[in-house]
């Protein structure tokens, strides 16, 4: 097994990564932050303005702080089966599965995407402050497994088209591929860049319809440049993590560190379905699956209020008077154009209709609601 080189090239601490997009962000105007030890554009204007695009025709975002790590060999799908808590064995050939990597306790270490590329292949896409973790958990677990595990990360751009316009967009690429307009929502496809390998994949983080497209990252500048020119007449805007944010918040999507965490466990956040307890054998963190959190764990909910006062991540989660939880993410959503919050709260608060947050001193009524706050139509 194998992965990247933790020092420089005189022996000392390597240099942080960098999307081999920055030059592009830069030259764009974009504002750029730290992001897990990564430079990457939070907005090129509005936020507003581009969670919209997505919303209404298409945006398109440099995800290449993400974590690839290749998974592959004999033992590849019995690795996963071990070391995840999905049954990544029954994939079929370039499908993609949602998944959780848990802790023994059953608590999340992280929640990440798995493709089955090949017989004996998987690719693992990881959380960019987790990359390290992932990697150490899952080399850790190998041992016995005929199975390699190689960080593709710095190696790998990852670019996504997302929002209803974002086929006609890919299709005008030219990739070398398979027909794109039949491929179903969770399936990948080969395909070929200007001869450069791309993994076409109809997944994305965003609640519409969507692309992600591998390739590798000395390649990522001219695909780049060619999504923009391809999606000129559909009115294709430059996308940074903030529209990423409200646009999964609204999909009612977890973000690690925010609803996920490794103190919480799958059924707390509304992630059981992702457990394979009935359909694979022991895997790391059942014991604790099986037994389940303690009765008083938190509860994931959804919270929708009036007004244009937006709860964000910490504030308090009142029952009545008694503080019964917090916030874990929130906006005014722009899209419905009301306060959305997903918070953990205690599970006898889960369904009262006494909920409110505090928002900066000022306690705002809230609803629990049924989560996704959002949900695109289903295409004719």
């Amino acid at each position: 097994m194998t992965g990247t080189d933790p020092t420089g090239a005189a022996g000392g601490p390597a240099a942080p990564p960098r999307t081999p997009l920055l030059a592009i962000h830069e030259a764009a105007g974009a504002q750029l932050i730290d992001f897990a030890g990564w430079q990457m554009p939070v907005r090129y204007g509005s936020d507003l303005a581009e969670h919209e695009a997505v919303r209404e025709r298409a945006g398109l975002f440099d995800l290449s702080h993400m974590a690839e790590l290749r998974v592959s060999g004999p033992d590849a799908a019995a690795l996963l089966d071990h070391a995840l808590a999905g049954r990544l064995s029954a994939l079929e050939p370039w499908q993609a599965k949602y998944s959780l990597l848990l802790a023994e306790h059953g608590g999340i270490i992280d929640d990440l995407i798995v493709y089955r590329t090949g017989d004996t292949e998987f690719l693992v896409v990881a959380n960019a402050s987790n990359r390290h973790a992932v990697l150490d958990a899952l080399r850790s677990r190998a041992a016995g497994f005929d199975a390699e595990i190689i960080d593709e990360t710095e190696q790998t751009a990852l670019i996504a088209v997302q929002g209803p316009a974002s086929l006609a967009i890919v299709e005008r690429l030219g990739l070398e591929s398979e027909p794109l307009e039949g491929l179903r929502y969770y399936r990948s496809l080969p395909g070929v860049f200007e001869g450069e390998d791309v993994l076409i994949a109809r997944t994305g983080y965003t609640g519409e319809d969507g692309f992600e497209l591998y390739i590798a990252a000395h390649a990522a500048e001219d695909l780049w440049r060619a999504i923009l020119l391809a999606g000129e007449e559909h009115g294709l805007t430059l996308c940074g993590l903030a529209a990423r944010d409200t646009l999964r918040l609204e999909a009612g999507m977890p973000l690690y560190g925010n609803e996920l965490s490794l103190d919480v466990l799958p059924t707390q956040v509304g992630l059981g379905r992702v457990v394979a307890l009935k359909t694979k054998g022991d895997f790391v963190g059942r014991a604790a699956i099986e037994a389940g959190p303690a009765a008083e764990a938190p509860v994931l909910v959804g919270l929708t209020a009036e007004g244009r006062r937006a709860p964000r991540a910490g504030y308090p989660v009142l029952d009545g008077d008694l503080v019964v939880g917090a916030v874990t993410s929130g906006a005014l959503s722009p899209t419905l154009g009301h306060p959305i919050a997903m918070a953990l709260v205690e599970p006898g608060s889960a369904t009262s209709d006494s909920l409110s947050v505090d928002v900066r001193g000022t306690r705002l009524p809230a609803v629990t609601t049924q989560l996704p706050f959002y949900k695109r139509e289903a295409s004719a």
